[in-house]
């Protein structure tokens, strides 16, 4: 005799091939991959394309530098807390659907910031896009993995981690072109051009990905065709309301935060080497402007070295994939979490190296060329630092990677909000080879961490009422 729950266990509805976002060709799978990586790239370089407009926002908006500086300080903040709303909203109704909600409100918010009538609308509005473009720094990840298996998806999230932290190197390096060329206010007129070309690249080529909310839709058609309303799919069934999800995606990474001494101690690690990148906003022009003599173009056109670090190191990946699947035949083919972690290892040796070598290339004397050089250790440091984090969190911490992750971002962009605030008054009272020789010596105190975890992680691991051992 058939249960009432073997008869609702038959109406449940299951992923078909036809369904299965991980079916679609490969050369599609690129193109999504690389609109939302695009997205990404957008909405950090939104983030610092404000570094150059400073000057002609005390001129016309009537203001002062220190009030100038929260142009980035606002919208850094808004990328702290927004994913904190659209990682529970992503699981309800999509990750395309908040896409392309948070996409045309980053784009609708950005018009008060081209054409500014006060300089409080002007801030209020930063926050705002910073709190809209959010989504692609929270939920963008999940769409690759939802796009590729595990052996295959190392490449396309490394040029997805890739992004975010590229974006914020060409912003720079646009605004310096157009502020030395041209009025301010289209620093942030090419934004609205950028922002509305991405928002329509999401339209037509990005589909929903999220395998939850396919099968809720799956089931809706079910019952519409059929007349039978006992199809369903898991999320119908979703228990807990969207407000109870909303504040467990605020609690949990904070409680992560503070009771797990591991993940804090990640998380503060990648908030200080982002702050320091955010920081570089308001040092370059002091390195690069006051000392050598740069105009805002050539300043925002240093800022290349970074970039060329971190384009460098996303090319080591095929390495690194061999290598990991190397471990993996070793270990069953299971790979250790703490594997990720030697892939940080390179990133926490080059960081204080490229920043003390940085620092003592400063002075006046010395070719401009070589702090520029030795940026681009810090920009490839970058890169590795953030990709061993995220994919030993990710694994880590499996049951709740999406509070793992946001406890990441939350601290790193709050990093990234503060540093910029104090950066002009540090290296006045420190000169440049101070300040930046007292970063480098911070990035040396933290360097020891993906050793020690790499070592220590799994029994570490056992211990955290957070993470998981068994793999």
């Amino acid at each position: 005799m058939s249960t009432p729950a073997s008869i609702a266990n038959q109406y449940e509805v299951t992923l078909g091939p036809e369904d299965d976002p991980k079916r679609i060709g490969t050369g599609r799978k690129w193109v999504i991959t690389l609109v939302i990586c695009n997205a990404a790239l957008c909405a950090t370089f939104a983030s610092s394309i404000a570094s150059f407009t400073e000057t002609g926002l005390q001129r016309d908006l009537h203001t002062v530098r220190e009030v100038t500086i929260l142009s980035i300080s606002l919208y850094v903040q808004g990328l702290a807390l927004g994913p904190l709303l659209f990682a529970p909203l992503s699981e309800v109704y999509g990750r395309n659907n908040v896409y392309r909600v948070s996409y045309f409100l980053f784009w609708v918010f950005t018009w008060p910031i081209a054409f500014p009538p006060d300089i409080e609308t002007f801030l209020v509005f930063r926050f705002l896009t910073g709190f809209s473009s959010s989504a692609f720094l929270s939920v963008a990840g999940g769409s690759v993995s939802d796009l590729f298996d595990n052996k295959q998806v190392a490449t396309p999230m490394g040029v997805y981690t890739l992004s975010p932290f590229f974006g914020p190197v060409l912003g720079p390096l646009i605004s310096g072109i157009i502020c030395q060329n041209t009025d301010w206010h289209w620093a942030y007129r090419v934004c609205l051009i950028y922002e509305f070309v991405t928002l329509v690249s999401l339209l037509v080529f990005v589909p929903e990905t999220y395998v939850p909310v396919l099968l809720k839709r799956k089931a809706a058609r079910l019952r519409k065709k059929t007349g039978n309303e006992k199809y369903w799919a898991p999320l119908d069934r979703r228990e807990g309301s969207l407000t109870h999800a909303i504040m467990a995606s605020i609690y949990t990474p904070f409680k992560l935060l503070l009771f797990d001494k591991m993940a804090l101690s990640l998380n503060t690690w990648n908030a200080l080497t982002l702050g320091i990148l955010y920081l570089t906003f308001e040092a370059f022009p002091v390195i690069f402007g006051d000392v050598h003599g740069f105009t805002f173009q050539e300043t925002g056109l240093a800022f290349l070295g970074m970039g060329v670090g971190m384009i460098a190191a996303l090319s080591t990946q095929g390495l690194w994939n061999r290598y990991h699947d190397t471990v993996a035949a070793r270990h069953g083919g299971k790979l250790p979490p703490e594997t990720r972690l030697v892939m940080g290892m390179v990133g926490a040796v080059l960081a204080p190296v490229g920043l003390f070598w940085m620092a003592f290339t400063t002075y006046r004397a010395v070719p401009w060329i070589l702090p520029i050089i030795a940026s681009s250790l810090f920009g490839a440091a970058i890169i590795f630092i953030f990709t061993s984090t995220f994919t030993y969190l990710v694994t880590a911490y499996r049951p709740i990677a999406a509070s793992a992750m946001a406890s990441n971002t939350a601290l790193r962009c709050s990093f990234a909000a503060a540093f910029p605030l104090f950066a002009v008054q540090m290296y006045d009272r420190l000169t440049t080879v101070g300040a930046t020789a007292l970063l480098a010596g911070l990035m040396t105190l933290m360097a020891p961490l993906p050793f020690l975890y790499y070592r220590w992680g799994e029994r570490l691991r056992a211990q955290s009422k957070f993470a998981v051992v068994d793999l």
